[in-house]
């Protein structure tokens, strides 16, 4: 089915503590295109009682890029059984709501990992493959990537492939290598410009990507950051307009590869997720033309209007 360019996709972390409906209610009530959720709010759906039916009923117009999402994607041995059946669940959920692909994210999430005698200190705690070295991290996250895009591919989907930037292999061009050598057609890559950002990617190398290769885009916002690992619930405490990145220069670094695919506005402003959350929607929205359909803000036209 042909969609129109550079759709505005609602991402329900923007809404982190509300339903799935009051989510497609937002998205619907104020325009969007679409909606990117997440798998837990969908199975919450489901599990309180409604139908796929309902559930297909419901975002019937919307347009529903993908789902998030599978962590830890690298993790081996038992762990590694574990991941693919999530990855197969989730591959449910995105079928059942209508969904086109399903986000998978690398690991360790816990940042306490990371810190010197960490193995020691935390014993129980979940390291993934940073032990490791980085041809051997590369080589073990494309096999579980290329299993992981083999279920998706029996359900029709895509998988996107989102690197956390306190994680190993966290820069675009280690990404394009996991990617390249899972050897899959229905594998891309989601820009996130936080990640980009703290893992000292540019919008000069975003810009040198492969259309081809980018499913879609996560529009957000960051603190300053001074180096060190990557504290992402400090580091994304902002609006999305009101931190340190120069969005237009980033936006504009996509859109010279020729993408024109979906845009997310992904937030972790955790007054935001207090706030009314249609407000705060709407604002992203008007932030999201502005920057991205090159649009004037309608709040500032309406304001010269009167002043005329």
């Amino acid at each position: 089915m042909e969609t129109k360019p550079n759709q505005l996709i609602f991402h329900s972390m923007a809404s982190r503590w509300n339903t799935l409906a009051i989510d497609i209610d937002i998205a619907r009530s104020l325009g969007f295109d679409g909606l990117e959720s997440s798998g837990a709010k969908i199975a919450a759906f489901l599990d309180a009682g409604f139908s796929k039916t309902d559930l297909r009923d419901r975002l019937a117009d919307l347009c529903v890029p993908g789902i998030g999402f599978l962590i830890d994607l690298e993790r081996q041995g038992k762990r590694r059984g574990d991941m693919l059946r999530e990855a197969e669940e989730l591959c449910q959920l995105a079928v059942s709501a209508g969904a086109r692909g399903i986000e998978a994210i690398t690991g360790p999430l816990d940042l306490r990992a990371f810190e010197p005698g960490a193995a020691r200190c935390y014993p129980q705690l979940y390291r993934g493959l940073i032990d490791l070295p980085e041809e051997e991290q590369t080589t073990l996250t494309a096999a579980n990537l290329g299993a992981v895009a083999d279920i998706a591919a029996d359900h029709g989907l895509i998988v996107y492939l989102e690197a956390l930037s306190w994680t190993p292999l966290n820069s675009m061009d280690a990404q394009l290598r996991v990617i390249d050598r899972c050897g899959r057609d229905n594998v891309r890559l989601v820009v996130d410009f936080w990640h980009a950002y703290t893992a000292g990617d540019t919008p000069d190398r975003i810009a040198r990507l492969d259309k081809n290769l980018i499913y879609g885009v996560h529009l957000c916002d960051s603190l300053p950051y001074l180096g060190g690992i990557p504290n992402e619930a400090a580091l994304r405490d902002v609006p999305t307009g009101s931190g340190t990145l120069d969005l237009k220069s980033w936006v504009d670094a996509v859109k010279a590869t020729g993408y024109t695919g979906w845009w997310s506005c992904e937030l972790f402003c955790r007054r935001q997720h207090q706030d009314n959350s249609y407000a705060v929607a709407r604002d992203l929205k008007i932030l999201m033309e502005r920057l991205i359909l090159d649009q004037p803000d309608s709040s500032q036209m309406k304001n010269e209007g009167t002043n005329t």
